[in-house]
């Protein structure tokens, strides 16, 4: 098939990426979907699919892959074309479009749109010299299957929103969960926290684990330690540990984008330092940013707008409502 141009290319299937598919046919845009997972919905679904998601405006609580399947559905209004596996390595301009080069070939288009979330990833381990023997069978850094965990001992590790709202998911699914974080205090939501500690789940803080025991990947107790030396043993089935991930934007940081922090800096138009690279999400920084799902699904269409701004600039910036659109 020959490579057309299309009008906006978007990198990254997740939340603020698929929401601007959506939009992008709102505005009557082609659209193109990049991403090296073999799946859309980002990190949502790579790691997070039976997690709630309580902080995106209509949904007092939806399960992440629910919440994904919504906006794969949304998105397909735009008729994207839709490259899964594939990363994008580089760009070049020519006289009315980019040529964006993959790992596995080249696309044209008009506009680019960077929504790579936290870009590629991959958790934080603990790093015990025998956590391998326990991977991808009873210690667990992402829940893709919540009824695994059925009438088992569950530990989870960590302090942050994963790790509480795990066990709280678990608590009436595990025979027992116990979460250990390595401070005393959370850096879940405050409501979170005092969630937590109203429900039948064993909270101990300022404990690292200390080592793994077991046999042939069946994990049976995990060791703690606390700084002043005092150790205890707690028997569990599984470990769940949300350390948090190390990311890297990789290829994108030599396109000559202003980066800040890891991430990419843009002005109040969603634009990059690049003329026609536009970025939104929890990829993007500028002051007084919020690294919020709900906060990239606004972004989206304030890139989009000005995307088809760029491309013809005797389009309407301010669209019409979609009320109007579909009626």
């Amino acid at each position: 098939m020959k490579n057309e141009i299309v009008d906006i290319t978007i990198i990254g299937g997740g939340p603020t990426g698929l929401f601007s598919s959506f939009y992008a046919g709102m505005r009557e845009m082609s659209v193109k979907i990049i991403d090296s997972l073999p799946q859309l919905g980002g990190q949502l679904i790579e790691l997070y699919p039976d997690k709630y998601i309580y902080d995106v405006g209509g949904f007092p609580k939806i399960l992440a892959k629910d919440f994904v399947a919504n906006l794969v559905t949304q998105a397909h209004y735009a008729k994207p074309e839709i490259v899964l596996g594939e990363t994008a390595l580089s760009v070049e301009r020519k006289e009315d479009h980019f040529v964006l080069t993959t790992d596995k070939g080249t696309h044209l288009t008009r506009t680019i749109l960077l929504t790579a979330g936290i870009g590629a990833f991959r958790p934080r381990k603990i790093g015990l010299p025998e956590e391998g023997e326990f991977e991808e069978k009873t210690l667990h850094y992402g829940i893709k299957d919540l009824s695994m965990f059925q009438d088992q001992k569950v530990v989870v590790c960590g302090g942050g929103d994963s790790a509480v709202d795990w066990a709280l998911m678990l608590e009436d699914i595990a025979s027992s969960v116990t979460l250990v974080h390595r401070r005393e205090r959370f850096t879940a939501h405050e409501t979170s926290v005092n969630q937590l500690m109203a429900s039948k789940v064993e909270v101990k803080t300022s404990l690292n684990v200390k080592a793994l025991e077991g046999e042939e990947g069946n994990l049976q107790e995990v060791h703690l330690a606390s700084r002043d030396g005092n150790e205890e043993r707690i028997s569990a089935d599984h470990m769940i540990v949300n350390y948090g991930n190390i990311s890297s934007l990789g290829p994108l940081k030599e396109w000559g984008l202003e980066m800040e922090r890891n991430s990419i800096v843009v002005n109040t138009r969603m634009e990059t330092n690049i003329e026609g690279i536009y970025a939104a999400g929890d990829v993007t920084t500028f002051d007084g940013k919020v690294k919020l799902i709900a906060v990239g699904l606004g972004e989206a269409p304030i890139a989009v707008n000005h995307a088809k701004a760029y491309i013809d600039p005797k389009a309407r910036l301010q669209p019409l409502h979609s009320t109007s659109v579909f009626n």
